[in-house]
């Protein structure tokens, strides 16, 4: 029997006023898997996290989440349930210090328990045990957490941003172009911190341009054209000649996908080469039928 999907979304159309920008948006995601949603610039990607989130109403379809239907549940409400956000750009806030902006991504763990507003009550002890985990699996954090968080380099406020979602201990958190605008020192650095929250059994849905990046952390990879997913498949099993022609990849950055690839995929014997094979050809009429459609 298949387990049912952590996270189900089923033929989802959205869009600002008179644009629909998804168009029947439809995808799965497994409990501690790390979903990768790939796409050219206007695909859709930002737009298909949002309405993730519940920051923008879809206009039709379903969005069902641990076995529970929350397309009309709002952003709040959604976190509650289990579901963090760490949005594109981060959006720390400046003016606030690291552990403010902690408590600000608290507010819902703290609802739950309005004895926390009481010093030395249970609700209390609550807050500071998730606090006290979050510095422990952010010890850069907890050395400036008195520092407010402008201050803080592009890769430190990432972490940041990171570690507000995950404050409410999370079955699930949408992570929308983490990479954008960081050093590549910085990007190793959130690499590992990605990888290490989805070691701990946090399921993730990413969004991200840098498509290297994307296939190094994510296990399986979804593809967006035009508001639709057109091409899926686990990572250590994708076509990279596919890949290469959705996403419009040059030769330099195709060797550096391809590569990528090669990383992930297990050593495979003569016998696999048949699956290897017919998993080719079917990827490439998938290709040709989105082409005609």
């Amino acid at each position: 029997m298949n387990t049912p999907a952590l996270l189900s979304v089923e033929g989802v159309t959205a869009g600002f006023g008179a644009t629909t920008v998804l168009h029947g948006l439809s995808f799965t995601v497994q409990q501690g898997e790390i979903a990768g949603i790939f796409g050219l610039n206007g695909a859709g990607k930002s737009v298909s996290m949002k309405v993730l989130a519940g920051v923008v109403p879809l206009r039709s379809g379903r969005i069902m989440f641990g076995g529970r239907d929350i397309t009309s549940v709002p952003a709040e409400d959604r976190v509650a349930a289990g579901m963090g956000h760490v949005p594109q750009g981060r959006q720390v806030f400046p003016a606030l210090t690291v552990e403010e902006n902690l408590r600000l991504g608290a507010y819902t763990l703290r609802r739950r328990d309005r004895r926390l507003l009481s010093p030395g009550s249970a609700g209390g002890s609550r807050y500071a045990t998730a606090l006290d985990g979050v510095f422990d699996r952010f010890p850069l954090l907890a050395e400036r957490r008195s520092q407010l968080a402008g201050t803080l380099s592009g890769g430190q406020q990432a972490s940041l941003a990171v570690a507000r979602a995950l404050i409410n201990e999370p079955a699930l958190i949408l992570v929308d172009e983490p990479s954008a605008g960081l050093s590549p020192v910085a990007v190793a650095e959130l690499f590992r911190t990605l990888k290490a929250v989805a070691g701990s059994g946090v399921t993730m849905v990413l969004v991200e341009q840098n498509v290297t990046f994307g296939l190094e952390l994510a296990d399986r990879a979804h593809i967006l054209q035009t508001g639709r997913i057109v091409y899926s498949g686990d990572v250590a099993a994708l076509d990279q000649d596919a890949l290469a022609g959705y996403l419009g990849i040059g030769r330099m950055l195709g060797d550096m996908t391809a590569a990528a690839l090669t990383s992930r995929r297990p050593a495979l014997d003569t016998r696999e080469v048949p699956e290897r094979r017919a998993a080719r050809r079917a990827a490439r009429a998938q290709r040709r039928r989105a082409a005609t459609s």
